[in-house]
This record gives structure tokens, sequence and C-alpha cells, in this order.
């Protein structure tokens, strides 16, 4: 069955990625880093002091937790497995590419989550403020229907494709150990990851957003330390690295000669899947800040992307390259950064990568689910009935026990087709509502050069209060 469905999503992933979602995402990302002057760049100060800041309401949501949540489902096992998976399939030059990506979409980050936070609406009764991708197409696009497609398809993407991959890719790491045995621990670690991910997701919100804010953070920075740790061991095999990286990166005959398995695709295909910019997922988590302007949210998401990948993946691939194991399809995944690790940690390298994927890969199940409800409640109006949600939470939980017992090219392809239909509805809404969030981004400039602290009016971007419902 297995094989079936492979067979059937392979072409639909390649056609889907090459020329397809090639041209979209590289094509709009850098028409959005022209038309911002190079946003990810030039604002990057300001959107570190954006993070910092106090939310405008006191107990609601701050920047810092919309980073966090956003961050919890990006930063996740796509950082450690995404990357081995792309070098050891992809060659060196994937690692170029996941920059690229990452530099771009850094650009479309900012206008997807500015357009949520202009579109966003507040709860009558709690106050709060949610939106979307959802949201901003139907209440800009004027179009529901396509709104809903779109919402569904971040459901599948992340309640059934990420979440199964995050599952998958945990399990992977357990391979490396003598008790591993191929029948019993997937089935032992599948059903030990669902419970904990119900037990806490039939807690609500609030608890999401408490437990990533304290543990997103905390394994961030102990897992690249441990990386900066190993690269400076092997700093005189750094430039080794480099070279091998560019050589590998700009090899156009190998590139072109097999599109699909290229460093070309593989790299934009994992960069995307761990930083997520532009297939609208962070845009979920940008609506829920209390900022005075909505382009504050958009850099801080903008901030997002390059912690996933400029640091967090780049941790991981020098990490890797600077050991000396040579990348190798029989190692994709987890057993290459283990093997790697195992250079520098001996024994305690393999239960290092295995207690950082526990901790990435739960804190991505958990930001995931976080966005599924905010979808959910679109779909359906307002939240569903607690007797719905808590059987939807149950069956997410048993997808996520499905996942840890599958092959891998299922669960990656799963996961490649699912994010790639949400991007195709996404870049081509933010590409044709960019105009609202670019107006919005020199609205915002000119108060800060005015020495003000900026404030958003809905008549400062040409738009009136009855088109928005957050910011009447």
């Amino acid at each position: 069955m297995s094989e079936m469905i492979t067979g059937f999503l392979s072409p639909i992933s390649d056609f889907l990625y090459y020329p397809v979602l090639i041209v979209l995402l590289l094509g709009i990302g850098l028409y959005f880093t022209f038309r911002t002057k190079f946003i990810q760049l030039s604002n990057l100060k300001e959107a570190i002091q954006v993070v910092l800041e106090a939310p405008e309401e006191e107990g609601s949501v701050s920047s810092f937790q919309a980073l966090m949540i956003s961050t919890a489902s990006r930063v996740g096992t796509g950082n450690i497995v995404g990357v081995a998976t792309a070098i050891c399939l992809g060659g060196y030059g994937a690692v170029f590419w996941m920059w690229i990506v990452a530099l771009i979409g850094g650009a479309s980050a900012f206008i997807e989550s500015t357009l949520a936070q202009i579109y966003k609406r507040r709860d009558t009764f709690s106050g709060e403020s949610y939106g979307g991708p959802s949201y901003y197409i139907e209440s800009a696009l004027h179009s529901r229907t396509l709104g809903i497609i779109f919402s569904i398809f971040l459901i599948l993407t992340y309640a059934v494709g990420f979440n199964m991959l995050a599952a998958f890719n945990l399990r992977d790491s357990f391979q490396i150990y003598d008790f591993y045995s191929p029948q019993w621990t997937p089935i032992l670690v599948g059903a030990g990851l669902a419970l904990v991910t119900a037990y806490c997701v039939l807690g609500g919100g609030k608890r999401i957003i408490q437990f990533t804010s304290f543990l997103v953070p905390f394994m961030g920075m102990i897992y690249v330390a441990v990386a900066v740790l190993m690269i400076i061991l092997n700093l005189n095999y750094m430039p080794t690295v480099f070279k091998l990286i560019f050589q590998d990166a700009f090899n156009f005959k190998a590139i072109f000669s097999g599109i699909a398995g290229s460093s070309m695709m593989y790299g934009i295909k994992r960069g995307l899947f761990s930083n997520e910019a532009g297939i609208g997922s962070a845009p979920n988590a940008a609506a829920a800040a209390h900022v005075s302007h909505p382009v504050k949210q958009g850099l801080v998401q903008m901030m997002s992307v390059f912690i996933d990948t400029l640091v967090i993946c780049s941790a991981t691939a020098f990490m890797c390259l600077s050991s000396g194991v040579q990348p190798a399809a029989e190692l994709s995944g987890a057993p290459y950064v283990q093997a790697a690790l195992s250079t520098f940690l001996g024994g305690y390298g393999n239960l290092f990568i295995t207690i950082s994927l526990m901790l990435f890969g739960f804190t991505t199940l958990i930001g995931n689910l976080y966005y599924v409800d905010n979808n959910l409640a679109y779909i359906f109006g307002k939240m569903p009935r607690a007797s719905f949600m808590v059987a939807f939470r149950l069956a997410a939980a048993g997808i996520i026990f499905l996942g840890a017992i599958q092959e891998a090219d299922l669960v990656w392809l799963m996961a490649d087709v699912m994010m790639a239909l949400m991007a195709l509805i996404n870049l081509p809404s933010i590409l044709i509502l960019s105009k609202t969030a670019l107006v919005a981004l020199s609205d915002y400039s000119k108060q800060r050069k005015a020495g003000r602290k900026p404030v958003f009016y809905a008549k400062n971007i040409g738009l009136d209060d009855s088109q928005l419902d957050y910011w009447k």
C-alpha cells in the first residue's frame, strides 16, 4: 500500500516543485526583496528591538511569544534530519540553496505576516486576536471558498504530513541503538509520542504558548552550542567545507542533468520545509501578537526564518560536514548526524541527537496543532464544540503514531506535496496583496523617522475601518 501511494505522489511532487514552485518561490521572494529594499538585512536590528517589546495589552500575546510559536513549528526535526537528508541525497551544495531560500524567503515571511496583522480579527469575548492567510484571502481577495481550501490544505499539511514526518524522524534516530527492534521500537516510540502530545494539546492554546516560550530558546541554544564546539575543534577543515558547498552548488551540469535529485532541488525542498517562508503557516501565529503596528510582527517573523535556517540549519550542516564523515545515501537522515557527532562525543553523540530530536520534534508537534486549531475555527466560523475538538486531537495523536511506523520515502513525499499545495495558494495571494503590506511598511518607516512610536491607522494605508476587524 505504501509503495502504491509513494509511486502516485512522486511524479506529483516533482512537477509541483520543478518548475512550478521554484519559479513562484524564488521569483516572488526576489520581487519582495527588491520592493522592500532588502528588508531582511536593512531592518534586522529593528526586528531584534521589536522582539523585546512588551505586548500592547497586559496579559496578551507578545511579539516574542508569537515568534516562539512560529519558531516551534519551524525549528523541528527538519533542522536536524532535513538538513542531513538534503546533504546525503542532494550533495554539499544543498546547504547553499537552503541559505538562498532563507535569504529570499525572509522578505516573503515579512509580507505574509504583515498582511496577517492587518487583516486579523478580535475575539469578542476574550479580546484576543487571531488570523492568518485564510482571513486575508477572504477579507482582501473576497473569496471565502479559497480561504477554506487553504485551511484544509494547512490542516492536512500540519496534522498529517508534518506531524507524521516528525514522528518518523524521531523513531529513525533509535536505529543506531542495539536495543532497536524493527518490529517493536517504531510502535513504542509512536505510542509514547502520541500519548504525551495528546495530553499537552488537550490543555488548550495557553499551555502551548507557555510551553513553547520556555522550551524553544533553551533547546536551540544548547544544540547550537554543541555544534559550535564541534566546528571549533574541526576549524582547520572548514575552508574545505565551504569550498565543497560552493563547488557543488554551482555545478549546473549535474543540477540540470537530474533536477529532481540535484543539490538545488533538495536544498529548496528541505529549506522550505525547515523555514516555511511563504507557505502561509507563520501568519497564523503572527496574527495572535498584540503590537502597535502590523509591520512590527512582519519584522519578527522575518527574523524567525533566519533563526531557523541561517543559525540552526547551518549549525547542523557545519557540524556534519566538519566531522570528516562523508555523506552517503545509506546514512540519510538521523544516522548521518549521529555518525558525525560521535566523532566528537563518542557514544554520547547518538544520545544527544535522540534527545534533541525529542525536544525539536515535540515542539514541532505542539506548534503544528496550534496552527490547525486556528484553521478549524476559520472553517467552522468559530472554535468547534469541545467534544469535536477532543475527538480531533485524539485523531491527530493517532496520526502521529502512524507516522512513526511508516517508511521514509512516504512521509517525506506526503509532507512535500501538502506543503507545496499550501504555497501554491499563499504565494500568489500575498503577491496580489503585497501593495497593502508595502504601504504599511512605508507608513511605519515614516513614523520611525519622525521620532514617533509607530501606531497603525487604516486610513494611513488607504483602507477604512469597515474593511478591517481588529483595528476599528
